[in-house]
């Protein structure tokens, strides 16, 4: 593995390693590298326990390889305008293409008579959690907590690769953050499957995704070659480190200085372990804007921050989070319309 203690911005099969014990005026130089050329980096050094993972995805196997009836005990349809609970294999879409994955919504644990629950504020409630394994709930927890904080840390570092004080995000965009947290099971697919994807290409929507997983290969990003030519690159599994990529906020923010990448995932079934047919997890934690936060592009001196780099081809949903104005919870709630179609128009 890369050497990221002399050299924070390393760089592992075209992804940089980040190590975030390093100075931070340095983590922010590699990030800033990293958001400009690819969009996607590793972290490591980031201090989290490292039985958090083996933990959850225990607890998250146990819970998938039960009936289906059982799992709907907590869908989705039962929480209501806060989106939480469990969707069946193919119940989630993208661009209006079934994904070939099941999975769990959460997000930060709110009581009932949060206001914004009482309000009926889109995604945000208490969470749904299954009665068995018992375990879910807290591993659920613990990791929320932790990917939370190394996102803070990563947004930190952000700020002063962007020329501003480390504390900017929270005191202007993540004072009360918009924070969700996925799980996902992606059964193999034959290597011949020729258009089947885990999920298709597909940019996040808001700061920062931070990816935890299970060591399975499967994830891919779409970067410019030398060239300029976009090349699709598959992103490396180191173990202890996760993965972070930047969603559209950021693209609106640094004005295209930091492209949102396009990304997707195929899973043929070999482990980290290399045996076949293995069911491929990953974790995603999204760390956003403040639901009433509006998201504006910073003055970044023109000499420093470069021209934006070109897109090499459209967008993946043609559109252009450039142009987009208004609050980030309306951003989010029509994106996550269109990933669960019925539900939103079942909810009214």
């Amino acid at each position: 593995m890369t050497d990221t203690t002399a050299n924070p911005g390393g760089i592992t099969d075209g992804i940089p390693v980040v190590d975030l014990a390093a100075p931070l005026a340095d983590v922010g130089r590699a990030i800033d590298r990293a958001c400009r050329e690819v969009g996607f980096f590793c972290v490591i050094g980031h201090g989290v326990d490292p039985a958090l993972v083996p933990t959850l995805d225990r607890a998250a196997r146990d819970f998938f390889a039960r009936p289906d009836a059982d799992k709907a005990h907590i869908a989705m349809r039962l929480g209501g305008p806060a989106w939480r609970g469990w969707f069946p294999l193919g119940g989630e879409l993208t661009s209006g293409v079934p994904d070939h994955k099941e999975g769990l919504y959460f997000g930060r644990e709110l009581p009932s008579d949060d206001p914004r629950v009482v309000a009926a504020t889109p995604l945000h409630g208490p969470n749904l959690f299954p009665t068995e394994p018992v375990a879910l709930r807290g591993a659920v927890l613990d990791a929320i907590e932790a990917l939370t904080g190394v996102g803070r840390r990563v947004l930190a570092a952000m700020a002063v690769g962007l020329g501003l004080a480390p504390d900017w995000f929270e005191r202007n965009l993540t004072a009360d953050p918009t924070v969700l947290f996925r799980i996902f099971r992606y059964p193999p697919q034959p290597r011949d499957a020729s258009d089947t994807w885990g999920v298709r290409e597909h940019t996040d929507y808001g700061l920062i995704t931070v990816l935890a997983h299970d060591g399975t290969p499967g994830l891919q990003v779409c970067a410019p070659d030398r060239s300029g030519r976009p090349e699709w690159l598959d992103v490396p599994t180191i173990e202890g480190a996760f993965v972070v990529n930047i969603g559209d906020m950021l693209e609106k923010l640094t004005a295209g200085r930091w492209r949102s990448t396009p990304h997707r995932v195929r899973h043929h079934g070999i482990g980290a372990d290399g045996r076949a047919d293995h069911d491929r997890l990953s974790f995603p934690l999204f760390l956003d804007p403040s639901w009433d936060a509006t998201v504006v592009p910073l003055p970044l001196d023109a000499a420093t921050a470069g021209a934006p780099p070109a897109r090499g081809s459209a967008r993946w949903d043609a559109s252009d989070p450039l142009a987009w104005t208004g609050r980030y919870g309306d951003y989010l709630t029509a994106k996550v319309a269109k990933v669960f179609p019925e539900l939103f128009s079942a909810l009214g």
